[in-house]
């Protein structure tokens, strides 16, 4: 997942001398009856891209948190509450062995964008301690790799974080791509799609509370019941650009979380989105389309990536203002700024 933000770290320069916006700018509404996703699919607007549209097309921004050092994140979270984010995201692994055989799927050469000993905070504990200390910021998993887990531990975390931050989760989840990774958790890696298809199922059968029971392919169970139970409906944002991940995403998902992409490619993906969900039985419901966008630095960036369908974008503020280095204090002065910049003015949009 590093390979989302080296794209802004080297467009820093260039976006630095365009200028993110530094108070009030023009800010027409977007004005177009149907969408470039839609037109694209060949389709009407879907319910989801007609709210973005109707709402002058506001974005909302995800700030992520991957990456940073643990002790920065209780700071960095409360940061982002106060500038306007919607969301913090955590990234995750569990272990990250020495000798890595298998290629990373977002890089040129296949080899992983992070260092040994980058930090991995389990998910669940961190979401937990940030929800303390912030009132309104939500909690995304980008991404969790699901299928390296039991679905009941899983459904027990998130539920409980859920819980205890008043229903401010959202989990993001992958299928993995680390071979070495499963072998050691114990999981097979052949299989791990069809099996994440039958997790989140069970997933949402278990949070639903009460006696329940599944008999599928790689989970079968009698009555049971999981507590605790969330306080609301848990959203699930699945990544992934294979058509097996964007098939999952449209028709079991409540969203798609990218890699770093132009708008341009998210526009495209979004449409094959779209056309993949008409016929899913969660037709109709909210569907977000979370992006990572490598030529979206300005208002009128952002405004042209909510046209195409996007209705999160995540990033790491600082980037833009002190660098990939930034110090603690740099990434709170950043996420200041942006929430200043960026987050306010679109907000405010007629």
């Amino acid at each position: 997942m590093r390979g989302l933000w080296q794209g802004a770290a080297a467009c820093r320069t260039s976006a630095a001398g365009r200028g993110l916006p530094r108070g009030p700018a023009q800010r027409p509404p977007l004005a177009h009856p149907v969408s470039v996703l839609a037109r694209a699919a060949g389709e009407r607007a879907s319910p989801w891209v007609s709210a973005t549209l109707a709402r002058g097309g506001a974005v909302k921004f995800v700030c992520s948190l991957a990456f940073c050092p643990p002790g920065e994140l209780l700071e960095l979270a409360r940061a982002a509450d106060e500038a306007g984010f919607d969301a913090v995201a955590v990234s995750d692994h569990v272990v990250h062995p020495r000798e890595i055989g298998t290629p990373y799927p977002y890089s040129a050469d296949g080899a992983p964008r992070w260092p040994a000993f980058t930090a991995w905070p389990d998910p669940w504990v961190a979401i937990g301690a940030m929800a303390a200390v912030t009132r309104r910021l939500r909690f995304v998993t980008a991404v969790y790799v699901l299928p390296l887990r039991s679905p009941f531990l899983v459904a027990k975390a998130v539920a409980t974080a859920a819980a205890l931050s008043g229903g401010r989760v959202t989990l993001g989840v992958g299928a993995g791509w680390m071979r070495e990774e499963f072998a050691l958790l114990g999981q097979p890696f052949e299989g791990r799609g069809r099996r994440m298809d039958e997790m989140i199922d069970v997933l949402r059968l278990l949070w639903a509370g009460g006696w329940v029971e599944h008999h599928g392919r790689a989970y079968d169970f009698d009555a049971l019941e999981a507590s605790p139970i969330p306080p609301g409906e848990v959203p699930i944002w699945v990544g992934g650009l294979s058509e097996p991940a964007l098939r999952r995403a449209a028709q079991r998902g409540d969203g798609w979380i990218s890699d770093l992409h132009t708008t341009a490619e998210v526009r495209s993906i979004a449409a094959r989105l779209a056309a993949l969900r008409a016929d899913s039985p969660r037709a109709g419901r909210p569907f977000a389309v979370v992006a990572a966008l490598k030529d979206a630095f300005t208002l009128d960036g952002y405004r042209r990536a909510a046209e195409a369908g996007v209705s999160h974008v995540q990033t790491m503020p600082w980037l833009f203002y002190a660098g990939a280095k930034a110090s603690l204090a740099a990434k709170r002065d950043g996420i200041r700024r942006f929430g200043d910049d960026v987050v306010a003015p679109l907000a405010d949009a007629p």
